[in-house]
């Protein structure tokens, strides 16, 4: 499971963008932070220099010319808290699902999209004040790029599930705690949307190809029907990924982070998240696959998803537009948390969530399509 230093390191990054765009904005391209090309470019746009390090603690020096520049990243005129609302991730993608449709499928004889071929796409921008907009928008398709769709997401997680989920629960400690304390640092994340999980898997592969690292397939949430493989562990109809058909083992101790009876959250030696990997892995050598925290799937859900998908790789994939009702947002979480009883353990047991909505037992994990398998 992606643990709270993972994807720390996600936010951090869009922090930090944000503020080296600020500090170039002051010089423009002669600015220190830019990285300056040996090419001419029409455009102002400047690459960032990562290796110049962000002084943060001249920030609250107000003779400084840093503190003026990153200023609007925070509240109290600069001197107060980050504005995480603030922290957002802009990125496009081609909507696959548009161009493997027949009416758009290119006509390799005349060279060109079939006469009045259109696609449907979300586009994303930000209005003057300040605040996310979106909608579906239909357009012809001419080029490839017609098929781009972007997205601009909030990053940060919501820190407040823990009293939203239990409003009559003390749950304070890990409101304010559980996403930046670095003791919860190998804590699954929580918090966490669909859309958020997505947008990290599509930041963890940009992030490693602009270090230099050959990804042939990049890292994505994994579908219902690989996930249940994954969970099981190469045993076949196991119950848990244990493969027994208990939630204790033989000694009488439990197997996964859960909730045991009646309330007893405490009997498996976790009240409520646990650091991840503190019960043993399954026979794949995967841990969590039951408890601790559900996890997002790529699939969505649909009470008739099991009659129509393939038998090879099955998966119900439907991507939602803005513009759709909220019944087809719902995507599928598997696995269990630690709030929930031993049934949902089971790797065959199925829920679902609004891929906006987040909350304190639902975290994911990344996945890449083996290569030659």
């Amino acid at each position: 499971e992606i643990t709270n230093s993972e994807y720390r390191q996600f936010v951090h990054w869009v922090r930090d963008s944000i503020a080296y765009e600020l500090l170039i904005g002051e010089d423009g391209a002669d600015s220190e932070y830019a990285l300056r090309s040996k090419y001419e470019t029409d455009d102002d746009k400047v690459a960032i220099n990562w290796s110049k390090k962000i002084p943060w603690e001249k920030r609250y020096n107000p003779e400084e010319a840093i503190s003026e520049a990153l200023a609007p990243m925070y509240y109290d005129n600069g001197f107060g808290a980050l504005r995480t609302d603030l922290l957002r991730y802009h990125y496009s993608w081609k909507n696959i699902d548009e161009a493997v449709s027949r009416s758009n499928r290119f006509d390799v004889s005349k060279g060109r999209f079939p006469e009045g071929a259109k696609v449907r796409v979300d586009t994303f921008w930000v209005d003057d004040d300040g605040g996310i907009l979106s909608k579906t928008i239909e357009r012809p398709l001419r080029s490839p790029n017609d098929l781009i769709t972007n997205a601009i997401i909030c990053v940060y997680p919501d820190t407040l599930v823990w009293a939203r989920d239990f409003e009559f629960s003390y749950n304070d400690p890990l409101l304010y705690g559980y996403f930046n304390m670095p003791g919860y640092s190998e804590y699954p994340v929580v918090g966490v949307t669909w859309e958020q999980a997505h947008a990290f898997c599509h930041w963890r592969t940009n992030l490693l190809r602009s270090r230099g690292k050959q990804i042939t397939n990049q890292y994505r949430l994994p579908t219902e029907a690989e996930w249940e493989y994954a969970a099981r562990g190469g045993r076949r109809a196991a119950m848990y990924p244990w493969g027994d058909k208990y939630a204790r083992d033989a000694e009488g101790c439990f197997m996964a982070n859960f909730k045991p009876y009646r309330g007893s959250y405490h009997d498996d030696t976790g009240v409520a998240t646990m650091a991840v990997g503190q019960f043993e892995p399954n026979d794949f050598g995967l841990y969590d696959m039951a408890g601790n925290v559900a996890e997002w799937t790529s699939s969505s859900y649909s009470g008739v998803s099991n009659a129509v998908v393939h038998d090879m790789n099955p998966e119900y994939p439907y991507v939602a537009r803005e513009s759709d009702p909220a019944s087809m947002k719902r995507k599928v979480v598997k696995g269990g948390s630690w709030k929930d009883i031993s049934y949902y353990l089971q790797c065959g047991v199925r829920s679902y969530e609004y891929q906006d909505e987040s909350h304190s037992y639902i975290g994911f994990r990344c996945v890449r399509s083996a290569i030659g398998e």
